[in-house]
């Protein structure tokens, strides 16, 4: 099993996140920031990944710090359960509708972190959810996983269908990218032999 628990305590929050790769899209979620929550259960589901998340983070200052190393404790899990990467496909990529918003997303697995966040949401907040935190999310994610990732907004008017169709298409592809090619099941995914 491709499981990986990460704890990660600061003096802002405080983070208990399990992963498991080859999961059945179970979640348990509590992480403060309610909206963060939707999110990442839609993310768990259409990911088939197994996440628990608890963050205690300082929520009444803003949501930027639970959202952000929440991130980074994904990232962190991500890498663990992976390992040295033998096996997996390494790359997904989908174009996902959520009522009128389309949105394009792409992995490559590949050691080396970017994101191409493209995402152009309308407004500055989903309820009391300050919009500008996505991207900070998947960067956090990105830095600790060593991956390389791309959202683009083909159409798309309302924030919250965006920014669900952004999860929901992360999930997907990621179960792609880490899935098991059993072709190569033996094999680091890389002409250099190494990600």
């Amino acid at each position: 099993m491709r499981v990986y628990f990460v704890e990660r305590n600061t003096a802002e929050t405080q983070i208990q996140l399990t992963l498991n790769l080859d999961g059945s899209g179970k979640s348990n979620i509590n992480s403060g920031v309610g909206f963060l929550d939707h999110m990442l259960t839609l993310f768990a589901r259409h990911g088939d990944f197994d996440l628990d998340v608890t963050c205690n983070g300082d929520v009444q200052v803003d949501d930027h710090h639970s959202v952000e190393d929440i991130g980074i404790a994904l990232g962190m899990a991500f890498a663990g359960a992976l390992g040295d990467m033998r096996g997996i496909k390494r790359y997904g990529d989908i174009v996902l509708p959520m009522d009128e918003s389309l949105v394009i997303a792409a992995v490559d697995i590949s050691g080396r972190p970017y994101l191409s966040c493209d995402l152009k949401i309308p407004t500055q907040k989903v309820g009391t959810f300050d919009t500008e935190l996505v991207e900070e999310f998947f960067w956090a994610v990105v830095r600790k996983c060593g991956m390389t990732l791309h959202f683009k907004k083909i159409s798309g008017v309302n924030s919250h269908h965006i920014i669900e169709a952004a999860f929901k298409a992360f999930g997907r592809i990621m179960n792609t990218a880490t899935s098991i090619d059993q072709k190569h099941i033996d094999e680091i995914p890389s002409t250099k032999g190494v990600l």
